[in-house]
């Protein structure tokens, strides 16, 4: 069964008379129907396109935390070859909400690291519903130090609410982590591509996206704090969320304006989450296109382009 949004009640509505004509067909109980079921299909998709053509950025939010949508290892399994996982930051544990290891994207070596949401309970309680630990972040420290040292390009998968704000997390040197994660990422002699592909949290996004190219799918979103966070704090009400994340400019379209991503990566009408195999399969190519951009360059000329790209951001606003 699919998950329907609040907001896509119309065409929930069209899909479920489609569904009853369609089981009236099958029981012998109508005849001729066929002519209404293409009707009411065409109606349906016209409504799903009219919705998606002026989405809010509260509703944006709601599709890029669809439960359904393609998280980190549907995109590994479908564009990297051979992909070899590390687990374990040799200081403390591993951390399954953020996976990070090495493989071939289309047949270029590469090293991929990546928040995983999981896909039912089981999934999303191992991996902590995306939400890493210090050791999450000390992992993708070490691959990036792994990938400067044999000159892999590093892809940067990023879905996560935020790092985890648990008290152990904050025993364990949080915020010192995401700041360590953030450095390597910035220091990388090799180039490296972030694409947000859900949620863009806060530090614990930012941790593993300070890449020379950063690009966002349509419906994700890419702030520093929840528009449910950011509701608390400014009104002390988070029920106002809606009205945060219209003011927070959290939007793909609204971060490519000011210069915060690079390239935004068309998702069909109705989500990522309707046709994951296609939304999938750009992401790849667009990564494919992102890397080669740096081929031949020395390390210093990709470390200062990474460099002048984040100190641009808010000059021109």
């Amino acid at each position: 069964m699919r998950t329907f949004l609040e907001f896509e009640k119309p065409v929930a509505d069209l899909q479920g008379k489609v569904q009853e004509l369609r089981a009236m067909g099958e029981s012998g109980d109508a005849v001729a129907i066929g002519e209404e079921i293409q009707r009411l299909e065409a109606k349906a998709s016209q409504a799903l396109a009219d919705i998606y053509s002026k989405l809010t950025p509260w509703q944006k939010t709601q599709v890029a935390r669809h439960p359904d949508r393609p998280h980190f290892m549907a995109y590994v399994k479908a564009i990297i070859d051979d992909f070899t996982p590390l687990a374990g930051d040799r200081k403390f544990g591993d951390d399954q909400a953020i996976i990070a290891g090495f493989g071939r994207l289309r047949g270029r070596p590469v090293a991929v690291i990546g928040q995983e949401k999981g896909h039912d309970t089981e999934t999303r309680l191992r991996h902590n519903f995306g939400m890493a630990r210090p050791e999450g972040y000390r992992k993708a420290v070490r691959i990036m130090e792994l990938a400067e040292r044999f000159g892999l390009p590093v892809v940067s998968l990023v879905d996560t609410a935020g790092a985890f704000p648990g008290i152990d997390a904050e025993e364990r040197g949080q915020a010192e982590a995401i700041a360590r994660s953030t450095e390597a990422g910035l220091a990388l002699g090799v180039p490296n591509v972030a694409v947000i592909i859900g949620e863009g949290g806060s530090g614990g996004a930012i941790a593993i996206a300070t890449a020379n190219r950063v690009l966002m799918l349509e419906h994700a979103i890419y702030s520093v704090i929840s528009p449910e966070g950011a509701a608390s704090i400014l009104w002390r009400d988070s029920t106002r969320a809606q009205d945060a994340a219209t003011n927070m400019k959290i939007t793909a379209q609204d971060l490519l304006r000011f210069g915060v991503v690079d390239q935004i990566i068309p998702e069909p009408v109705g989500g990522a989450h309707r046709a994951p195999d296609i939304v999938v399969a750009a992401v790849g190519d667009a990564l494919v296109s992102a890397l080669a951009a740096f081929d031949g360059l020395p390390p210093a000329e990709i470390r200062r382009q990474r460099r002048e790209k984040f100190l641009a951001i808010g000059r021109s606003l």
